[in-house]
């Protein structure tokens, strides 16, 4: 079984379901109308309030959740999450509570999984489909084939950011639905010509707010059953105008949650159809969380998205590949002897050291000198599908760390699993500067109380003058930032083991 949850800004939703094959059967779900975007102060912190609502919330998930293994859950935060000052403090605790990482994935990466959520709840079609689904904090928009996306765009606009910003303290008229729809549209204008150029077959809406539409609309005879029109819409729009009121809305197909964000919901709706010119709309099951459970199935069954993205990335790029492999290869066997036996390494770490090997030298096609920072700042700037955007920043720093100063990154704190990774990707590049097949000595790698130490055979290091230099100039570096770096020679036959990677 796997498990999805999803911290949206307006809702929180947990989705299990259970593997069979290729596909997933859904099982249980939990709900909680948290409303995290409606709990940001004027200087965009997350009131606490709202906090111990989403904490409740998360308690409840998380003892359902209780048993499943971590690589079996995936838990990912949106646009309130993005924005919110104070995310990092709140991710915290709500980590704790939960029992399971969270992570904050950026818009285009939001986008993404909507995109495999809908997808996989749709018969499958040659033809190109447009969704749009507009959640609490943020409308995305996707075209796409079969599985994949081609076009994604995420807009910082959502059903409760909309409503709180235009239609305050409930109040309903004509003004208040021209102003959010132009300011809708205005807001769609950087993507409407690249969408309408792509073109698509059949328009799809998804998530909360498409679905209450639909159930007014059809409710009220103004639609057929799971479909939105702009003609449906300017029904409702009137009716909503005509109550002039939020609090005497009494519609059939609106459930009492959904009153308050109706009116954000549907002028950023109407705008979407309007300026993308869409006739009619039909509303799909699928959404981010089906999304998540999907891409936790690929990561799983080891059709990860990041390891095509990272492939990707090495192409675009230019990697020499041969030279990626060998670090990456001398890299893990680092890592594994700090651990103290492969066994102990995280899978997470394990991966993120990987990935950085095999782009760590991305942003020599820019410039050789200084080509490191480069590479850490395509890392940290670019849309990576699969990656989560603290996956990401922990991925630049990592590339930006192995070679160079290490005072850039003293504010890494002095627990983080991230220094090992560094040491050895450090080590692993100094080791493979030659750029071709290396023959090295025996050696092992441990941490100590003071830092870390490797270990060679002494009459290897003796033969080898210029390595033994370098080793110690990186022995003064990681001194420099109050971490011991020992080189120890040993006494001993010189046992060699040749590291050669096929180009």
């Amino acid at each position: 079984m796997l498990a999805a949850v999803d911290l949206g800004s307006n809702s929180f939703h947990l989705q299990i379901g259970r593997v069979v094959g290729d596909q997933i059967y859904l099982l249980d779900s939990l709900r909680d109308s948290v409303r995290l975007g409606a709990g940001m102060t004027r200087d965009g912190r997350l009131d606490r309030a709202t906090q111990l609502r989403a904490i409740e919330a998360l308690g409840r998930f998380g003892e359902r959740l209780r048993g499943f293994p971590r690589g079996a859950v995936r838990a990912v935060g949106t646009n309130a999450l993005r924005v919110a000052k104070n995310a990092e403090s709140f991710l915290a605790e709500a980590r704790s509570v939960l029992g399971f990482p969270i992570e904050v994935v950026f818009g285009r990466e939001e986008a993404r999984l909507i995109y495999l959520g809908v997808a996989h709840s749709l018969p499958p079609s040659p033809d190109p489909r447009l969704v749009i689904d507009i959640g609490g904090g943020s409308t995305e928009f996707v075209i796409g084939t079969g599985l994949e996306p081609a076009l994604m765009e995420s807009i910082s606009m959502g059903c409760v950011s909309w409503s709180l910003r235009h239609f305050p303290e409930g109040r309903l008229d004509k003004s208040s639905f021209k102003r959010a729809e132009v300011a809708a549209a205005n807001e769609m204008q950087r993507i409407v010509k690249a969408y309408r150029r792509a073109g698509w077959h059949q328009a799809i809406a998804s998530s909360g707010t498409a679905k209450s539409l639909a159930a007014i609309l059809s409710a009220n005879g103004w639609s057929g059953t799971d479909e939105i029109t702009p003609g449906g819409l300017e029904k409702l729009r009137s009716l909503l105008i005509k109550s002039g009121d939020i609090e005497r809305l009494d519609l059939p197909g609106l459930r009492e949650e959904r009153i308050a964000i109706l009116p954000g919901g549907l002028a950023i709706m109407s705008a979407a159809l309007a300026e993308l010119g869409v006739d009619s709309i039909v509303v799909s099951d699928g959404a981010l969380r089906q999304g998540v459970l999907y891409d936790l199935l690929g990561r799983v069954t080891h059709h990860d998205m990041r390891e095509v993205t990272v492939a990707e990335f090495a192409r675009r790029y230019h990697v020499d590949a041969s030279q990626a492999a060998r670090v990456a290869e001398l890299a893990a066997q680092i890592q594994a002897d700090l651990a103290g036996q492969a066994g102990q390494v995280g899978e997470g770490d394990a991966l993120l050291l990987q990935f950085a090997a095999g782009l760590h030298e991305i942003g020599i096609t820019i410039a050789h000198a200084g080509y490191h920072k480069h590479s850490a700042y395509i890392l940290g700037q670019a849309d990576m599908p699969g990656f989560s955007r603290d996956e990401q920043a922990r991925l630049a720093r990592l590339v930006l760390a192995h070679r160079g100063k290490l005072a850039k990154i003293e504010g890494l704190p002095a627990k983080s699993s991230d220094w090992a990774n560094i040491f050895a990707l450090r080590l692993a590049a100094l080791l493979c500067r030659s750029r071709g097949d290396i023959v090295l000595p025996r050696f092992s790698c441990r941490t100590t109380d003071a830092g870390y130490q490797m270990s060679l055979p002494r009459a290897w290091l003796e033969e080898h003058p210029l390595t033994e230099a370098v080793l110690e100039e990186e022995s003064a570096e990681w001194r420099a930032l109050g971490i011991r770096f020992e080189v120890r020679g040993v006494n001993g036959a010189v046992e060699e083991r040749r590291l050669k990677v096929a180009g």
